[in-house]
């Protein structure tokens, strides 16, 4: 597993190796199986989201329609709640945190491809990580891409494309996403990560 381990370092890897390739194609199946499921097969489809992702807090609800390329670079916390057609690149480490909520059409990018043209057509690419807080919501069509972390209790508007951080306790929102107002600076402890 050489280029698994570069790929969630950060390193260059080679995106056509056939192991990866084994890994995205056995959690595609799996999430087809999920999204075909009747949506009152509630004990099922929390099986194969624990199956799929690399570790799954308690009282987490996906609804169907998503797509995820590895699953097991993602660990998500309790009381998560993710809308329609959520699209998940977790090449590198993706962290969601405690009562997060997704709104339908999110995606998230930790995949990145090199602009050289030479290197991009070697089917060369690289990720970097993705780090969602506690108390976060991320409106719906928002676009998170790879490095970025936002911090515990922010909202992050409708159609925001988060190319940088967003602090914790604020509204973000916009392309590229800016914090348009702080919110929640009362509530939130003096030191936050």
């Amino acid at each position: 597993m050489r280029e698994f381990s570069k790929m969630v370092s950060g390193e260059n890897y080679n995106i056509n190796d056939p192991e990866l390739r084994e890994i995205r194609y056995r959690v595609r199946d799996i999430v087809d199986e999920f999204n075909a499921l009747n949506a009152r097969a509630v004990t099922e489809k929390e099986r194969l989201i624990r199956t799929i992702f690399g570790s799954v807090g308690e009282n987490v609800h996906f609804e169907k329609g998503m797509r995820i390329d590895y699953g097991c670079n993602t660990h998500i916390g309790n009381n998560v709640f993710i809308n329609f057609n959520f699209v998940l690149l977790d090449c590198a480490p993706v962290t969601i945190g405690n009562n997060v909520f997704i709104a339908p059409d999110v995606q998230i990018y930790t995949a990145q491809h090199p602009l050289d043209p030479e290197m991009r057509n070697q089917h060369i690419g690289s990720a970097r990580p993705v780090i969602i807080g506690d108390d976060v919501w991320i409106g719906g069509g928002s676009i998170i891409l790879p490095g970025v972390t936002i911090g515990k209790g922010s909202t992050i508007g409708a159609g925001s494309v988060v190319k940088h951080d967003i602090p914790a306790g604020v509204i973000a929102a916009g392309n590229p996403c800016q914090v348009k107002r702080i919110c929640l600076a009362d509530k939130l402890p003096e030191s936050v990560e």
